[in-house]
Order: C-alpha cells, then structure tokens, then sequence
C-alpha cells in the first residue's frame, strides 16, 4: 500500500495532501449546505411528489438522505424504525436501506430480521469516537459502493456480506486512546503514534532506541478494542490550528454467527499527519465468523507522516479463512525518515492462535514489542516477515509456542537491549524458520526446538565480553540445517546440542563461538566453503583460551578424561568441542585453537575439507624462540627450534617439549622486542576421541593439520635500516586416539613447523608431535590393520632464511605394539619374521629358522603376525598334503617307507597275485577236457578254427559234383563291402543262365552291402575305443555271412542255374567264408542231371585253381591259407592229405608274419619257402603251387593267394601254347618238372600288378597275376592311420615256454594296472580336469586292459588267441591315454615353470614337481614289454608245432606222418 519515496516524489505529494485536505473540507461545507436547503424543499411540496427523488452530484441513491441530529423529532437509538432511516420493511423482518444518513451522534440499530443496505448508501458519523452499531438476528447485507464510516462500528448478524468496492471505515476517526498509555509522542519532533507497533522517531533514524509512541493493550491482543494514537506535532505548528498529527484509527467490531463474505474494505488505519506531523496509528479491528470468504482487504495500517504511525492490531476469530482476504498491519511511511517507516502492528488469529508480525515489506528501524507471551494455552505460531523488526525487550522473557516461530523476508527479532547484555531469553517451539532475516540477542540466549532450519539468516549473540553472563544453548532435537551464507555466531561460548543431523550446506553457512561445542547429534556435516570456529579471529579471543596451557607443564585431564558430560565449561580446556556425535563429515573447515572431538563413531575429512588448529597456538610457550638484536630463532616441540642468524649475531632456537608418547601440547610461538614488532604463534592441539571412549575410525581425505605460523615480513626502523626477523612458531601437537585409520592418496596430516622471516635470518620453528593411541589392537585372528596410509604424514621443522637453520624434525608415534606386530601403525611382521616381545621397532622382527620348512613349502601369511619362533608354513600349492608338502602318491610311497622300499614291497605283490592268479588259471583252463580236445585236435588238423562250410558240414558227392568256387570282392568293410563280378566266370558258363545269373549278382550284392548307420557306429567306436569298433565290424561281419548263406539257401530260388534239379532242391549253390571273415565265395555245384559228356568238360576245367588267403595282413586277420574239407577232398585226388595239411600249416605259418604294410619285403621269404619246401614235395605229386594276386578292385584293393596246377592240365589250358608231353602221364615226378616249365613260361606271359589292373584270365576269369622275385617290387600296399602301432603289435614265431610267458604276462597285467592306478592318482592330484582328460582320451582304453588280459588269460580254447589279440589291441590302444598324459603334464608343468616366483617367499625356490614323468614313463614301458610278450603269447596259441619253421625241408616233411 505503501512505498518509499524518492527525493524528487517527495514535495509532490506533500503538496497534493495539502490540496486534498482543503478540498475535503470545501466539500463537506457545501454539502452541509446542501442537505438543509434539500430538506426544507421536501416538507413544502410533499404533495406533489408521492416519491421524491433527488440526485446528489455523482450520487445515484434512489431515495433520500438524512440528516439527523440531536435536536431532530425523530426517536433515539432502540427506538429507531426502519422507516425512520428512510429505509422500507422492518427490522424484525427485512429492512432496506436505501437512503444516505449522516450522523452527529452514536447510532444503535437492534432487530430480529435482516438488513440490507442498496448499493451506493453511505452511512457516515465523521465525529471522532463516534460509533455506529447494527445488532440482528438475521443476515446483514452491504451492497456494493457503500460506505459506512464511524469511530467505531460495530455489525451483529447471522451472515455478512459486504459487497464490491464498499467499505466499513475507521480511518482517522479514533477516540481518546485507553487512559494512562503513551500511544501519543511527547515533544516536537513529529513521530508516528503508537498502538500495535511503535511510531517512528526521525531523531535519530540508525538507532532502535529512539521511538514515537509506544504500544499498549497487549493482554487484549486477541480481542483488540482500542483507538489508536495520533501522532505528534513537528515544530511549533499551533499557528496552522494542528495541535497534533494525524489521528488514530477507530474500532470495527464484526460479530458473525457464520459466514462473512467480504469483497470490501474493513479499515481502521491511522490519519496522515503530512509534512508537519506525525502519522496516527492504526486502530482496532476484531471479527469473529464461522467462515470467511472473499477477496477483499482489511487493514489497520499506521498513518504516514514526517514520522510514520505504527500498525494497529487485527484479530480474526475464524475456523475458516480464504488466502484471498488480505490483512495490513505495516507501519505508516516516514517522510523525515524514508528509512524508518512506523513499526508493524499485530495480527492475531485467534482460533488458531498464531501471532504474524508483518510490515509490508515497508523499511523500518522500530520495533514492535513483544511483552510476555501466554503459557495457557500456548499460542501455536508466531511470524515475523516482511521487513518486520520484533523486540522482545524483559530481562528475562520466555518465548513459547506449540508450532513454528518463523522469520521471512527481512524479519527480525531483536532479544535484550544491547547497552544491557545481560539478559536470558528462552525460545521454545516446534520449529524455528529463518529465510532472509535475523535474531539479535544481547545476552543469554537458550532455543528448544524440534527443527532449525535457516536461509540466508543469522542468529548474532552478544554476549557483552561479561563473564556473569552464562553460556547460549541451542537444542534442537532432530534437524538444524544452515544455507545459503547463514550464520549463527556469538562471542561469548556457545552450545548447540541436538539428537538428529546438523549440516552447515555451501558456502558462508557458519558456527563461531569464543568456545563451541556440538554435542548430542547422530551426524554433524560441515559442506563445502562451511566454517566451524573458535575462538574468533582475534588475538585477544585465542588468548582467553590458550593462555592457561602455553605456560603449564601438565596435560590437561579433561582432554585425556573428558568428563560424561558435554557442557559448555569455560573451566575446560577446549575452544572447540564435538562430543557425542555419532558421525562427523567434514568438506569445509574445522578450525580452533584446542580442538577436541571425543564420544564419537567416526570422523570423516572429505578431499576439499580441512580440519586446522593452525596458528591458533601460543604466541610465546614453553619452546619459545629467542630474539637477540635482529637474530630470531624459531619456536621448539617435538624439535628444536633453528637458530637464527642476523649481522653475525646467532640466537639459540627453541628446545624441545612435552612427551612423545602422549603429547598434550600447544606449540610454541616467538614474539618481538615490541609489540609493533609483531610475533609469530604456534600450531594449536587437536584431539581426537579419549582413552575411554577412543574413535572408531578417522578418515582422511583432504588435510588434517596444527602447523606452526611463517613470520612473512621484515622490520625496518626509523633510519630506514633492516631489524631482521622473527623465527617460524612451532608445530602443535595431533593426539589420535582410535581404532582404525585411513590417510588416502594425496591427503596430509601435518605438524609443520613455520618458516623463519625471509630477509632476517629467522630460523625455522620445530616440528610437531603426532601421536597414535590405537585403543584396540587385535592379535592373531582378531587382527586388523589399524592404518592404511596412503597420503603423506609432515612432522618436518620450518625453513630458516638468509642463514637462520631450519627447525628440527617433530615426532611422530604410537602406542606399544604387541607379539607379531611393529612399527607406529602395529603393522604385521613381514613373512618370514616373527617378534616374540612387546614393541614398536622393526628391529624386533627375527628372521624365521628354515630347518623345519619342507622342501615345497613356502612361509605363509599369518594374520597378526607370528608372536613365536616356530613359523607356520603352506606347501606351495594346495595339492601337496601337510605337513610334509607331499603328494598323494608320495603319500602312500612315504608310508612304507621311501621309494625303494615301497617298490619291493609292490613288486613282491605283484609276483604273489600273479602266481596266485596263474595258478587258478591252469586250474580252470587248462585241466579241462574241452581244452584238452581242442588242443589235440587243433594239432592235428591245421588251421585251428573251423569254417562256417566246415560247421555245415561237406558231404563226399559234393565233392565230385564241385565245379567252381566264386570268391566275393573286396575287403568287406562298410566303405567297400563284398560284391561279385557279373559275367559269369567261364567255368561255370556252361551251368548257368547269364542274363539270370547277373540279376542274381545284382541281388547278392545288394545283400552284401552294409547299411549305413553301421559304419557310422564303426566310426564312432574307431574314435572312442578302436577294439570295440574291431569287435562290431566282426559282429557285423558275421551278421553278414550268415545273411548271404539265408539268401542263397533259402530265399534265392536258384533260377540261374542251369540244371532243374539245383533249381529244385537249392542244392546248386553254397556260400561260405574263412574263420577270419575276410573272405567269402560262392560254391557251384553239379545238379547231376546234366548229360554224361558236359559233366566231363566241366569237371576238367577245375584246374588250374586260385585259392585265396583269407585275412588282410594285419595284425588282428594275418594272411592265411584255409583249406576247407571240400579243398582238401579236390586236392586229395592228386595229392594226399597229410601232404596238403602239412603245407597248409607250413605256409600259414609263413604267413602269419607278412604285414601288409611291409608286403614287399616279407613275401620274399614266403617265395623262398615255397620254393624250397614246398613245390619240391607237391611236384613229386603232379602239383605245381605259386603264389600271385588275385580280383583287384577299383580302389587298390587286391587279395592274396596261390595257383594250383596239377599235371593234367598244360598250358593250352591256361591260354598259351601247348609245351606239355602226354607221353609221360606214367611218371609223376617229371611231369611235375613239365608243369613247372609251363608255369614258367605262364608266369613270365602276365603282367606286373598296378593300379590299372588287366584282365589276365588265369583260370575262369579272375583278374591277378603271379608274384615272383621281378613282380614283387611292383606291388601297391596303403598304410593306414594305425601302421606306427605295427612297431609295437605283429605277429611273431612262436617261442615255447608258454607256462612262463603266461606268469611274466600275468605280472606284468597287474603292474601295468597298478602303475595305472598310481598314475590316475597322480593327474588327479595335479586336477580334476587333467584327470578326465587323461582317462577319457580314449575313453575306457585306459583301464580296459586288465579285464581284457584278464579273460583272454582265463578264457578256453577255441577263443583264447582272439581274446588274446583284443587284449594286445586294448593294451595298444591304452597308449593314447599316456600321450594325453604326457601333453598334460608338459603343458602343465611348463606352464608353472615359466611363472616367477613370489618375491616374497624366496627361502625355497624348488619346482612344484620334476618327477612327473617317471610313472608315465614305467607304464609306457611296461605296456611296450606286454605286448611283446603277448605278441608271443599269441604266437604259441597259434602254432604249437615248432617243426613248421624247421629250415631243413627233409626235416619239414619229416613230421608229416603226425600231421
């Protein structure tokens, strides 16, 4: 409403007030005039007009206006009608007002109806103190632009309304204030009037104790009903008829039983008082309403004048009140004073009992008192805002509220008067709120709040330096937080206790206090750019606190014993406190000359926080520095103080103090010959936690420092000349007492001492002392470190300048480490050291005896050190087993003994468990009557297993009815499985149908053929476990034999054939195949039903005869001659029996050692034996025999056998020219020297073998060629993957002496599965993983090898050589296994050796294992040593009879008859 003023508005305004005043009272003079000669126009033409009308100016009121006075007719006060005030109705119905009424006197209107005033009625009583009173039951409604205007006026209804633009006013008509109050200023200096708030005094504008009228009528703050004051005269102004200045404002009085709707104006302000006077204050104004609405305006604002008026008071008794109401209660504005408006007044409302001080952002220097604040029931808030001043003026006052005290823009509350500091004040609610504003107290000041919450505020105790006046305590319970540059600060102590958090936020927020103490709070943050300090920054204030300790000898108790309590105790050493704090957080600053914080969990100093008693110690103390003519010496502590040095003149530097190992002492500082000199002060003392309660943990990220002061200048005389310089104050001291510590990178915590003068030869002060009190230190398992340094620990002496010495080193210690632990921070011994006695120095630590560490041990970390000689170790991989660090393995061989003891002791197992073994064996083998038999039999009847055609059985006819056997093609493995040749073979052309007998080719072949999945699981088994996959091709093997025997028996109707006969009984053909299923052929026979003649001709075409060598070279099927019962029949015409058996097992036995992949060189010898024991006793008999290849394949594949010619057929038979002689048919030994010409000249007729094969008809058809010593080179042979496995397995010639063989094989098995076992044991101990790849590459091959042997030991004839060979197999195979094994353990040891050893752990620099390979190795050996034996084995189960390999061929043949 108000606003300040500029210097050129000024006289503007006054002038207009001067012209408004005389303005207002022509009006009223002609508008007395006006009424009377109106009225006395309305009683002479009252018959004319039934409703006269008359217009006023600008009034537009429909009826007419009254005057009424004392001497008017009409009746007095209850008595008035309706009808009387020129309204219509009644009042104990419904009245409406529509006429203007001026009144001289008070008016009283009771009724039990409604009143309604029309828009545009003015009801106006302008005499002072007049009163205007509406008393009804029912609703009062007050149109819009009406005016009531009175003293007083007071309105009694059910519900009120006051419409737009109308106005209940009081303004400037105020009676006689209360009696005996100084509302009215005395004397001539025009100050405002007094009522809610003081009026302003332009005497003196900058000072508070200078006011104009006072306030009065507090007790009825609540239902204010006074006038206000006017305000004084300015000069002598009774020239101008102005006794005063502008008057008080009246009394309003709204009673409303429920709702007050206001849109108007209710104001009772004060009068102007203009240039001459000063303004009144504003008056009284009291509604009570269930409900008030609208937007309208009440106002009991002070008056403005030379000096403004204070605000009135305004009580408002409602449940509900809309924010859209506006209530005024400023001070008036000052024009002699633009700075120092009236004081505010009061606004009180009463039902929620909340006390607002508000000025209307209106500039005032005057205080609105606040006496003594009720205690029942308490008032719930008070507000101070807008530029609002409040004093609270007792010597001892208690501010007390149940809800906030808050202080908003530019509020203030003034406590005490400041020339009396000696005053208690107590403030207590549930939260103080400060944004923008102040509280000024002089004296004590005691604040009991839940919250304090401060912006951009300060709270400035002043306590007077009067030592009667006791401490400032602030307690708020939970939340004290301080933004945006607020400070709270008081010189004299100060204690601010709590139980929540208290943060300082940015910067400027600040505590200062001569002493200062926080206690009680679970969190203390001090944010960056924050300050905690004291004392202040004067020397006068550090004094107070250091002077006692700088000359004393003696620590003081209460920082090594604090008392339970944290009062603030002048009687205390500390200048700063923080006791009872669960955390502290420090990133600003810290600062104080004894800073103790003790009672606490932890400290935290943030990288940008700085916790400092630098310079804050003694100016002089008990190390203080010399100064001698200009030569100053720095300040001594924890070190000497430097000497200094100045014109040749030296002075001692300061000598050392206190004690190291508990250090409780200010630093020391150095003072000049004068005080102008100036003097240099010492480092403070910061202590942290107690012997008590020690801290749990202090971190540091930022500074933590006590150094000692840097003298910066030089002094110069009156001449001009150089007086030197003052030495650097010493370092404080840093008392530590806690449990764990953390000093992070580029953090510091320094006792520094200071720098000598730069020109003057000062020297530099001593260090420091720093001191570790650690509380709890753990030993063995409950160690933990109590430091982790990582910053820098400065404990050096200052710089001395121009010749002065530096200062000496401070100390830094800690407390007596225990058993195990050394050094300042009790760190562990390093490795390898024990310490067995109490103490800090390195020294202690004792290099541990190496006697008793094993040779794969290292010594180990123990936590908290080792307290004892004997030093515990750890084998240096978790795998060796303690004590001794061996393996498993070394386990078991140690615990019989040693290696040597333990290899005897399994050797003589072994040998027992193999003669046990053998001779069970020979008890369940080889006493049996079947294996008795077999072994006769096999003797006698080479080879030893029977054909599947023997097993059916060949009768004597099928021999004479024979004619050809068809041999099936290719190797029979499922890549090229068997198969015949279409067209028939000329042979059997004669007995068989071609076209018929392709299509049954076409039909064999396809049942010969394997499926696929079968050598899909071959090639699996081939990766996995080659013997399995062995086992499967002969499964599947003689699935197939036996499938083709079922097709042509019984499934093939013959129709091929020739003869009904065959066709009719299924008797034309036979299939059958060698024991080792290598090879398989097709027997055709004579129906018998054919004619005499083609019978001859067939017959006769018999020879010459291939007979091919079943098996393939290799080590499982070696090649060998089967000669079936239906050969040795055909044989038998031309020679005998016992002849062609024993050159059976003769060449058989030759052939068992030809390898395929050596073929070129190993059938040399069989040449030679046929050469040289064979033909020479098969020609005696007209049979030739030699040896060829036979039925290649596309792929390369070719079979091995022998052509037999006998004498009847000559080589015209064979395709060539005719060279034999009939005539000699009676002589058999030189027709056999005929037939070996022949076979000469045949042999020397077909071609060498190659890839490209010719077809050579040797004898029906078949493609092949003979082998000689020119066609042997030219042979083709494949190696597969598994030929280096030929070195270690191939068939031998027998050796005899099978009973040994078989025990040195039997004991071999049971080494070979002992070492396995051994080595399993070993890789398992190296992991887990290098285990299973060991076992399971191959899988099974492993550990297959023993139950293998095992039953091919136990197993009875016929299958003991089979079961043999699978064992050898098994046993090569198991070799893989020991590669893996081999690749394992270099990849793994070669690994580990490659890694440096622990730096630490030097004492044993031994490999984890170089003995790895010695059980890989033996097992390597030992399955190389089995399968020669079983190589042999084989051999003497095969062929025991030794004369087959007799070289005599006389002696060969000699044992024919036993064949």
């Amino acid at each position: 409403m108000h606003a300040t003023l500029s210097s050129g508005q000024l006289p503007w305004m006054v002038m207009q007030a001067l012209l408004m005043h005389r303005y207002l009272c022509w009006c009223i003079l002609f508008g007395h005039l006006y009424v009377s000669v109106l009225c006395f126009s309305l009683e002479q033409s009252d018959s004319l007009f039934q409703k006269p009308r008359l217009v006023l100016g600008d009034e537009s009121v429909s009826g007419t206006s009254i005057l009424v006075k004392k001497s008017t007719s009409l009746p007095v006060n209850g008595s008035l009608s309706c009808e009387d005030l020129g309204g219509v109705g009644s009042f104990n119905t419904t009245c409406l007002l529509n006429s203007n009424l001026y009144l001289s006197y008070d008016l009283y209107i009771y009724g039990t109806g409604n009143l309604e005033i029309l828009p545009h009625v003015s009801i106006k009583c302008l005499t002072e103190g007049c009163m205007v009173t509406f008393n009804m039951s029912g609703n009062v409604n007050v149109g819009q632009h009406v005016a009531i205007i009175a003293g007083s006026v007071v309105i009694h209804g059910a519900n009120l309304t006051v419409g737009n633009n109308s106005a209940i006013n009081t303004t400037a008509l105020a009676g006689p204030p209360p009696p005996q109050t100084s509302g009215t200023p005395v004397g001539i200096d025009g100050a405002g009037g007094g009522h809610g708030g003081r009026g302003a005094s332009c005497l003196k504008n900058s000072k508070t104790s200078f006011w104009g009228g006072d306030v009065y009528t507090w007790s009825t703050l609540s239902k204010p009903w006074s006038y206000g004051s006017k305000g004084g005269s300015k000069g002598n102004s009774t020239s101008d008829g102005h006794l005063f200045g502008g008057k008080g404002g009246g009394r309003v009085k709204l009673l409303v039983e429920d709702m007050l709707y206001l849109n108007g104006s209710v104001t009772a302000e004060g009068g102007d008082g203009g240039l001459k006077g000063g303004g009144g204050s504003g008056g009284s104004i009291y509604i009570r309403a269930v409900k008030l609405k609208g937007y309208g305006t009440i106002s009991a604002a002070g008056g403005m004048g030379w000096g403004g008026g204070g605000g009135g008071r305004v009580s408002l008794d409602c449940y509900s009140i809309q924010e859209d109401v506006k209530v005024h209660v400023h001070g008036g504005f000052s024009f002699g004073c633009p700075g120092n408006s009236g004081a505010a007044g009061t606004y009180f409302n009463a039902d929620l009992l909340s006390l607002r001080v508000s000025n209307n952002n209106v500039t005032t220097e005057t205080e609105t008192p606040l006496l003594d604040f009720p205690t029942s029931p308490l008032w719930s808030n008070v507000f101070v805002e807008n530029n609002a001043k409040v004093l609270v003026p007792l010597l001892w006052t208690r501010v007390q509220v149940r809800g906030q005290i808050s202080l908003y823009r530019g509020g203030t509350i003034v406590f005490g008067l400041s020339a009396y500091p000696v005053s208690e004040f107590e403030l207590v609610a549930e939260e103080l709120l400060m944004s923008d504003s102040i509280i000024k107290v002089f004296g004590a000041f005691r604040v009991a709040v839940k919250m304090l919450l401060m912006w951009n505020s300060q709270i400035q105790i002043d306590g007077g330096g009067n030592t009667v006046v006791t401490e400032s305590i602030l307690e708020v319970r939970n939340l004290v937080v301080l933004r945006e540059n607020s400070v709270i600060s008081s010189n004299a102590n100060l204690g601010v206790y709590g139980q929540g958090l208290l943060q300082l936020t940015g910067k400027g927020d600040a505590i200062k206090g001569q002493r200062l103490s926080l206690s009680l709070f679970y969190n203390i943050t001090v944010g960056q750019g924050s300050l905690l300090q004291a004392p202040m920054d004067d020397d006068a204030s550090r004094s107070v606190v250091t002077n006692s300790l700088c000359e004393s000898q003696t620590c003081p108790i209460d920082l090594i014993t604090p008392p339970d309590d944290c009062h603030v105790n002048y009687t205390l050493s500390f200048s700063l406190q923080i006791c009872r704090v669960e955390d502290l957080l420090v990133n600003g600053i810290i600062k104080g000359s004894i800073i103790h914080i003790h009672r606490s969990r932890t400290v935290t100093i943030d990288a940008d926080g700085l916790l400092t008693a630098s310079e804050l110690g003694c100016s002089k103390g008990m190390g203080k520095g010399n100064y001698l003519d200009g030569a100053s010496s720095g300040a001594g502590h924890g070190g000497r103080g430097g000497a200094g040095y100045f014109n040749g003149r030296i002075s001692n530097g300061g000598h050392e103090y206190g004690n190291a190992d508990l250090p409780c002492e200010l630093g020391s500082g150095t003072e000049g010959p004068s005080q102008s000199f100036g003097h240099v002060v010492g480092g403070g003392m910061i202590v942290i936690g107690s012997k008590q309660w020690p801290l749990l943990s202090l971190s540091i990220y930022g500074s933590l420092r006590a150094d000692g002061q840097s003298f910066g200048k030089a002094t110069i005389d009156g001449n001009g000349s150089l007086n030197g310089g003052l030495g650097g104050g010493s370092g404080g001291t840093v008392l530590l007492f806690l449990q764990k510590l953390m000093l992070a990178e580029n953090s510091s915590l320094s006792t520094v001492g200071g720098n000598g003068g730069p020109l003057g030869g000062g020297g530099g002060g001593g260090g420091g002392r720093v001191h570790f009190h650690w509380s709890k230190i753990g030993i063995g398992d409950e160690y933990v470190p109590v430091a982790t340094i990582s910053g820098f620990i400065n404990r050096s002496g200052g710089a001395g300048n121009n010749g002065g010495l530096f200062g000496g080193k401070g100390t830094v210690t800690g407390k007596r480490c225990p058993k195990g632990l050394y050094g300042t921070f009790c760190r562990e011994c390093p490795i390898g050291t024990y310490k067995d006695i109490d103490g800090s120095d390195e020294d202690l630590c004792t290099p541990c005896p190496l006697d008793r560490l094993p040779n794969r041990a290292n010594f180990i970390y123990v936590r908290g050190g080792v307290g004892q000689s004997f030093c515990p170790y750890k084998c240096i991989s978790d795998k060796y087993r303690m004590p001794n660090c061996y393996t498993p393995l070394e386990e078991l061989i140690y615990t019989f003994g040693g290696p040597w003891p333990f290899a005897l002791l399994l050797s003589g197992i072994l040998v027992l468990l193999a003669v046990l073994l053998s001779t069970l064996r020979i008890k369940l083998v080889e006493s049996s009557p079947y294996v008795a038999n077999i072994e006769h039999r096999s003797y006698h009847h080479l080879p030893y297993l029977l054909s599947l055609s023997e097993v059916r059985g060949t009768r004597a006819e099928e021999t004479q009815s024979h004619v050809y056997r068809m041999y099936f093609m290719g190797p029979n493995t499922f890549r090229e499985p068997w198969h015949l040749p279409y067209s028939p073979p000329d042979t059997i052309i004669e007995i068989v149908y071609e076209d018929a007998f392709n299509r049954f080719i076409d039909e064999i072949n396809s049942v010969a053929a394997y499926d696929w999945w079968e050598g899909s699981v071959h090639s699996i088994l081939s990766v996995l476990a080659y013997p399995c996959a062995w086992s499967w091709k002969q499964w599947r093997r003689r699935k197939k034999v036996h499938r083709l025997q079922e097709y042509v028996k019984s499934e093939y109707d013959h129709s091929c054939l020739r003869s009904c006969r065959s066709r009719a009984l299924y008797k034309g053909m036979k299939v059958g195949a060698t024991p080792d299923l290598m090879v398989a052929y097709i027997d055709f026979f004579l129906g018998g039903d054919e004619k005499r003649v083609d019978m001859v001709s067939i017959i006769q075409k018999r020879f010459p005869m291939c007979i091919i060598f079943g098996g393939d070279g290799g080590y499982m099927s070696p090649y060998n001659l089967h000669s079936d019962t239906l050969l040795t029949n055909l044989l038998g015409q031309h020679i005998p029996p016992t002849v062609w058996n024993r050159f059976v097992a003769g060449l058989n036995a030759q052939l068992r050692t030809v390898r395929h992949g050596s073929i070129r060189s190993a059938l040399i010898p069989v040449m030679d034996w046929i050469a040289s024991h064979g033909n020479p006793q098969l020609e005696f008999h007209g049979v030739k025999i030699e040896l060829g290849w036979f039925q290649a394949t596309a792929s390369g594949y070719y079979q091995l056998g022998i052509l037999v010619v006998v004498r009847d057929y000559t080589f015209h038979n064979l395709h060539q020219p005719d060279l034999s002689d009939r005539s000699n048919g009676g002589h058999p030994r030189k027709d056999a020297a005929l037939v070996g010409k022949s076979l000469k000249q045949l042999q020397q007729s077909l071609p060498y073998p190659t890839h490209a094969l010719s077809r050579k008809k040797i004898t029906g058809g078949i493609n092949g060629g003979l082998i000689n010593d020119a066609t042997v080179k030219s042979l083709e042979f494949k190696r597969d993957f598994l030929f280096p496995f030929s070195l270690l397995l191939h068939n031998t010639r027998p050796i005899g002496r099978q009973d040994s063989l078989q025990l040195l094989i039997t004991t071999m098995l049971l080494a070979d599965f002992s070492v396995t076992l051994l080595t399993l044991l070993q890789f398992y101990w190296i992991s887990i993983g290098v285990f299973l790849v060991v076992l399971l590459i191959l899988p099974l091959s492993l550990l297959s090898p023993f139950p293998a042997g095992l039953n091919a030991l136990f197993s009875k004839e016929p299958r003991r050589a089979s079961l043999a060979r699978i064992y050898s197999l098994w046993n090569a195979t198991s070799l893989s296994n020991i590669v893996v094994a081999f690749i394992c353990g270099i990849i793994h040891y070669g690994f580990s050796s490659l890694h440096p050893p622990d730096k630490e752990n030097t004492w044993n620099t031994r490999r984890e294992d170089d003995k790895w390979w010695l059980l890989p190795t033996i097992l390597l050996l030992f399955k190389t040593i089995q399968a020669r034996f079983v190589d042999w084995h084989i051999a003497n189960l095969e062929i025991p009879d030794f004369s087959l390999f007799c070289p005599d061929p006389d002696a060969f043949w000699a044992h024919e008859s036993t064949s």
